[in-house]
């Protein structure tokens, strides 16, 4: 049968046209990472000012509603402006997850592309990137009576003690926990005392939601450290003349929330919340979260270079080139 003609026997007549519709290229996912203060949102909105693209958030702080100054939340008037997802879609009292980002970051993907527009995808909260990359793992359920007993022994000698042991059986899984990041080591320890193995072994053990999208993938940040701690420590500064402290007084006072909500986890707010239940003064808590702040830097940055499939940019001289080029490529895809 000839492909031209339909016909069997038949020879295509020369010059003859096919009537088959060309196929549409598949859209690509754009994902802009860095770690927190690079400058991501900033070039997500210059770049989305010009091409067909939606931006969609991979920061779990930005997920809460009234968590507004301390996340660097971008504007309403900016978000009715230039379309953003999975911001503002849950209360500071619920507890919103890996599993449940990657439900809703698929559906926004979705979405978008069938707009015939690109999600980019932007932000630094590590474990939401890994469970698109590369798949979330089938874990075992929460456990309430060993979740009891850690908390319990977490009372009595301190988070970073049980770090110590969680470094003894899982050593790869401990080195990109924080010592005080009393969730994280939690889940860790549960996943190795209910299953026997680490949580890390059974993380590798997954695929991507994404293997057969093109994926575009960027890692944005200051080519010097010393640049992007000096960024952290002004951004800081700016937040608390803009009312930080007023934001988390207001979270305090309107009952429901405690240290333990993950909301108030967040760096920032964490330190601010135990200024405000006297646990030490305001300067204190400023310098403590403008530390945690260049910490999580460190973290996401270390996270950042293990990642082989991230192409690196130079926050302070790279945008103009990546924002043409993105539009070129977008052009090229009939956008």
């Amino acid at each position: 049968m000839s492909a031209a003609s339909g016909v069997p026997g038949e020879v295509a007549r020369e010059g003859s046209v096919s009537c088959t519709p060309a196929l549409q290229p598949k859209l690509p996912v754009f994902v802009l990472t860095g770690p927190t203060g690079a400058g991501k949102t900033e070039w997500a909105v210059r770049l989305a000012e010009r091409a067909p693209v939606e931006i969609v958030s991979v920061d779990s702080a930005l997920v809460y509603r009234g968590l507004d100054i301390g996340t660097a939340k971008p504007s309403r008037a900016l978000r009715e402006r230039i379309p953003h997802h999975l911001i503002d879609i849950c209360e500071p009292t619920e507890s919103y997850s890996a599993g449940r980002f990657l439900t809703d970051a698929l559906e926004c993907i979705r979405d978008i592309h069938a707009r015939r527009r690109v999600p980019l995808l932007v932000g630094g909260t590590m474990l939401y990137l890994r469970s698109l990359l590369h798949g979330l793992a089938v874990l075992p359920h929460a456990a309430p009576a060993l979740r009891a007993q850690l908390d319990a022994r977490a009372a009595q000698r301190g988070w970073p003690a049980l770090h110590v042991e969680l470094a003894a059986l899982d050593p790869e899984a401990a080195a990109r926990i924080a010592p005080t990041d009393s969730q994280r080591i939690q889940r860790a320890l549960e996943v190795y005392l209910s299953s026997g193995r680490p949580i890390s072994e059974l993380q590798r053990a997954t695929s991507s939601p994404l293997a057969d999208t093109p994926l575009r993938y960027w890692i944005l940040a200051p080519r010097e450290r010393a640049l992007l701690h000096e960024r952290l420590a002004r951004r800081f500064e700016g937040m608390m003349a803009a009312g930080f402290l007023e934001e988390v007084r207001r979270l305090h006072r309107g009952g429901g929330l405690t240290a333990r909500h993950p909301a108030i986890r967040a760096v920032g707010y964490r330190q601010l919340w135990a200024h405000l239940e006297g646990e030490y003064g305001l300067e204190e808590a400023v310098r403590r979260a403008v530390a945690a702040t260049r910490q999580l830097a460190r973290r996401q940055l270390t996270w950042m270079r293990a990642e082989s499939r991230g192409e690196w940019l130079d926050a302070d001289t790279a945008e103009l080139s990546w924002n043409r080029d993105r539009c070129h490529e977008l052009g090229a895809l009939g956008l």
